[in-house]
């Protein structure tokens, strides 16, 4: 899975009540162990603390790529989230 469509996922989820702060937290600092090279948007997201969900929706925003609307679609479903 792409770190866009999991950012996709963490943004929805986070705005529709479903995913807490600290998830997104713990995931992008397992990014940043196992990136071979870390950006500004994965040390930005674990530097956050997990009362600060718009500074990461913002970062969650910036993550490069393109989302795989088949996996989001089935993570979403996971959550029941649409």
């Amino acid at each position: 899975m792409n770190y866009r469509t999991k950012a996709e996922f963490f943004y929805r989820g986070i705005t529709q009540g479903a995913v807490e702060a600290t998830e997104v937290i713990a995931w992008a600092d397992e990014v940043v162990v196992s990136a071979e090279k870390t950006e500004d948007w994965m040390i930005n997201i674990s530097s956050s603390g997990p009362d600060d969900r718009l500074s990461i929706l913002t970062q969650l925003n910036t993550v490069p790529g393109t989302a795989d609307q088949a996996e989001l679609a089935a993570l979403l479903k996971e959550r029941g989230l649409s």
